[in-house]
């Protein structure tokens, strides 16, 4: 079996521990910061093994050398982001596998957000820590790539089966859901989900994991086939997904 312990981090930020309970090894994904994830280990008496890093931003990779020199964890990430990426020891690119204990990763990768930016999927069982890349009801803003880009890694996730688990690193599911809402206020499936996050959050309650089947029904940048989302964003009927996906992007950008 493999556990996932979730840690809750500065404002909104999720640290992800995976622990293959049979082989004893633990990764830690996306450590922003060092004290929680070693308090953690300590806590439950494991050993640091892997830090997993989606992509450079210090949100994600501020705890990795202190990690590094406490434990004497590996590195992996983008082989593309090496020189970005704080202590890199595994350079990764699209398509290739890591293992953890007896539980093997796929490298998918996702530029959009950051143009190294990767995600880890372990197939058999159903998981997946996409970073930036995909949120519940949302999607990473493009800070160095472009909504072509953007577009074709979402599409690439869309495709994993439905009853994936999505583990995004930031708890943005309320302020996704009114933003959705906006555009598909008639999607019966949005509508119970918006409620149940709102009951979530309420109890201070983590909205996540996800899953692909959820976001397929209920994520507008998932959705760019919906008349409702094209008709809110402004979309002609010339206008193919990509430009939809742009619509969508620019005005959640400017969403408050």
């Amino acid at each position: 079996m493999l556990e996932v312990v979730t840690l809750p981090v500065l404002t909104d930020n999720y640290i992800y521990l995976l622990h293959d309970t049979l082989c004893n090894t633990t990764a830690v994904v996306d450590p922003a910061l060092a004290e929680p994830v070693l308090a953690a280990l300590h806590s439950r008496g494991w050993q640091l093994d892997y830090i997993f890093n989606t992509h450079h931003h210090n949100d994600h990779v501020g705890g990795n050398l202190t990690l590094k020199q406490l434990t004497g964890c590996r590195i992996a990430g983008a082989a593309a982001d090496s020189l970005r990426i704080p202590g890199l020891d595994i350079g990764l690119h699209d398509g290739d596998s890591l293992s953890l204990g007896q539980h093997h990763w796929q490298i998918i990768a996702t530029p959009g957000h950051t143009s190294g930016h990767i995600v880890f999927y372990c197939a058999e069982q159903n998981l997946l820590f996409c970073g930036d890349t995909l949120f519940s009801l949302g999607c990473g803003r493009l800070f160095e790539g472009s909504p072509a880009q953007m577009w074709q890694s979402l599409q690439r996730l869309k495709t994993l089966p439905e009853n994936t688990q999505v583990y995004c690193t930031h708890e943005y599911s309320q302020s996704n859901a009114r933003f959705a809402l906006t555009l598909e206020p008639d999607n019966p499936d949005l509508q119970q989900r918006a409620s149940q996050i709102a009951a979530l959050r309420n109890e201070n309650l983590s909205t996540l994991p996800s899953s692909i089947g959820l976001e397929r029904a209920t994520n507008p940048f998932l959705r760019e086939h919906s008349p409702s989302i094209r008709r809110a964003v402004g979309a002609t009927t010339t206008e193919t997904a990509v430009d939809v996906f742009s619509r969508t992007r620019a005005l959640k950008d400017q969403f408050s």
